[in-house]
């Protein structure tokens, strides 16, 4: 019989338990399983490489709005062509990691498959980690297109309808089907392509509330899965809140969001001190990703710094408006809205 007691370091094997975490993580990640977000091979082979960013140059669309020729018999008379534009996205890589240093943990796994339990717990960890840097960085994005910064040919709060206003007042400043409407408007004709609709579980209780959630059936016949006006509805409560009672609606096309996920050198290890706990010993374990999320039609614009910018708003980061720019001159070829809404009063 085996003495002991079972430790990290017996139960983690690397190449059985990062590829079980990874997949795990992203069969959890709420925008990936929803279609708003789709793998990306090109974004998988640049994290393979060297680099923190990657240029994607991109032809943009013909300009519609270009007068055509009309055509004459006069020899004399020729046409000058048009050229088709140039533009260079830009994607970022995020290298992160985290540990976990606990004797108590496994214990709490002595379960039949106790790797199959940790990694399950390591999984859902980084699937709301990726969620929350998805959601910085989106959050940035809608930054600079608020700003609308000289160079960029949009207008301001083109993906956005905000009636948050100054103060709640019921059935104005809260979730309603006006305020929906308005933000698929600003696809314009491209509004069909909108299929999804992520917010927080304040917002789909208002919706609720008012009757404007329907249910369609799931692969087992139950009607289980959340609609509005025919769009699947995904509940995140990381969406962004920016004051208290306000809460921001987002609205994506299937795809909107490409991602790629890499892997580092040693994803994952575990260090065994035996003299640590006064001889007790203690282990640690180490897990690190790789990944990269693109919204085509923008490009990142900061200095990252090593290992990648964070979630924050700040210079470089994800959420900050500086750190995006949009490259695509068609409002139509960014599949994403947001609408902003008070849904209570605030004492």
């Amino acid at each position: 019989m085996t003495t002991g007691v079972l430790r990290l370091s017996d139960v983690i094997v690397p190449s059985i338990f990062v590829p079980m975490t990874r997949r795990l993580a992203v069969e959890r990640t709420a925008l990936i399983t929803s279609g708003a977000m789709v793998a990306d091979p090109l974004l998988d082979n640049f994290l393979a490489g060297a680099g923190l960013t990657v240029n994607m140059p991109k032809l943009n669309g013909l300009d519609r709005q270009d007068v055509e020729n009309v055509s004459s018999d006069d020899p004399t008379v020729f046409s000058t062509p048009n050229k088709p534009g140039m533009g260079s996205e830009i994607a970022v890589r995020l290298s992160r990691n985290n540990s976990w240093s606990q004797m108590d943990l496994v214990r709490s796994l002595m379960a039949a498959d106790p790797l199959a339990a940790l990694a399950n717990d390591v999984a859902q960890y980084w699937a709301y980690r990726r969620q929350r840097a998805v959601i910085a960085q989106v959050s940035g994005i809608f930054a600079d297109n608020a700003a609308a910064p000289s160079g960029q040919e949009h207008v301001a709060n083109d993906m956005t309808r905000d009636i948050s206003g100054s103060s709640y007042t019921a059935g104005v400043t809260d979730f309603n089907g006006g305020a929906f409407i308005d933000a698929l408007v600003t696809m314009g004709d491209a509004m069909g392509g909108i299929a999804l609709v992520a917010m927080h579980s304040i917002v789909y209780a208002s919706a609720l509330k008012k009757n404007l959630i329907q249910f369609r059936l799931d692969s087992e016949a139950q009607p289980t899965i959340p609609t509005y006006m025919g769009k699947d509805v995904t509940l995140d409560d990381s969406m962004p809140t920016p004051s208290a009672g306000v809460f921001e609606t987002w609205l994506f096309g299937r795809g909107a969001i490409t991602y790629g996920t890499g892997s580092p050198d040693v994803p994952n290890e575990v260090l065994r001190i035996p003299g640590a706990g006064n001889g007790g010993g203690q282990e640690t374990m180490w897990d690190r990703v790789e990944w990269a999320h693109h919204v085509p039609g923008t490009a990142y614009v900061g200095t990252p710094p090593n290992g990648g910018p964070t979630n924050a708003a700040t210079t470089n980061n994800l959420a900050s408006a500086t750190s995006w720019t949009r490259i695509a001159k068609d409002r139509r070829q960014i599949p994403i809205a947001r609408i902003v809404t008070r849904e209570f009063a605030v004492a």
